[in-house]
């Protein structure tokens, strides 16, 4: 199961987290940057000790954030949000974005200018430093967010332990058909973030419009008795793509889980497909239409 807590406020995820497990969630991305990784620990340790779950069950993701992209600041990176969630050990690992910036000065140091300062840290250099992770038993998994296919490819030809998952932007807007595809045929399993096109995430394209809104979905959860975010969802998860669907909710959170009752027919999968338009809701700035 799937669940994402992106910059939802701190006072309402350690109660989203207790929903969404009892809901049946056993996948928690998380990232140092959310800020939240304290309250999703304190979830994980209540249902663990109502016996509810056991650690082994879940799957818990966090993302290397950065500003800490320095083979000496990879370890102590992940170590820190080991700390946070109370875990001895994630599931996963991710890059967060492919683009490092200069350690110090915040988690978004700039200039006199308001300049963004980048760093010039290989992401060959950082990867190394994932692998010996995996080789201390402080994560299992590592891979790459917001990467592209060049950069993807890259990691490939010179890794020792291959990325097992790239997390990108996916929605009926942004299919990222091609990616999806560079990734199936290489064995990396893709995870979709923003699945629902989610508007007001800090960072949003002013641009994007409501795509729950949009009317082939109301049609296609009509015929099906779901929600557009249902039929969304449903769409994704036939394209064999993990999806992470954001919110604190509690009715949402159960909502989204019920989508194996039922099954698109080809032709409304490409219904879905047909309202891709390349229309990127983060990143827009430092991202291609591949990645």
């Amino acid at each position: 199961m799937w669940c994402i807590f992106l910059q939802s406020p701190a006072e309402k995820v350690t109660q989203a987290v207790n929903v969404a497990i009892e809901a049946g969630y056993r996948h928690i991305d998380c990232a140092y940057i959310y800020d939240n990784e304290v309250n999703v620990g304190t979830a994980l340790k209540e249902q663990i000790s109502k016996s509810n779950v056991k650690r082994e069950d879940m799957f818990i993701v966090s993302k290397l954030w950065w500003t800490f992209h320095s083979a000496e600041d990879v370890k102590p990176a992940l170590q820190e949000s080991l700390k946070r969630l109370g875990v001895e050990y994630l599931d996963l690992f991710l890059i967060h974005w492919p683009v490092p910036r200069q350690r110090g000065g915040g988690l978004f140091p700039q200039d006199n200018d308001g300049n963004y300062i980048f760093a010039d840290t290989p992401t060959l250099e950082t990867w190394t430093a994932m692998e010996k992770c995996v080789d201390a038993g402080l994560v299992k998994n590592i891979g790459l967010s917001n990467f592209n296919s060049i950069q993807v490819q890259d990691v490939i030809d010179n890794c020792r332990i291959k990325p097992s998952v790239l997390q990108v932007e996916i929605h009926p807007y942004m299919s990222q058909e091609k990616l999806v595809k560079f990734c199936h045929d290489r064995d990396i399993v893709i995870t979709a973030y923003a699945p629902l096109g989610s508007s007001d995430i800090v960072g949003a394209s002013p641009e994007f419009t409501n795509l729950l809104g949009e009317p082939v979905l109301k049609t296609l959860g009509t015929k099906y008795g779901k929600s557009p975010a249902q039929i969304v969802l449903r769409w994704l998860l036939q394209r064999n793509i993990v999806v992470i669907p954001k919110s604190v909710t509690p009715s949402w959170i159960k909502e989204n889980i019920q989508i194996f009752d039922f099954q698109l027919t080809t032709d409304d999968m490409e219904t879905v497909s047909g309202l891709n338009k390349n229309h990127r809701l983060l990143g827009r700035y430092f991202l291609n239409d591949d990645g």
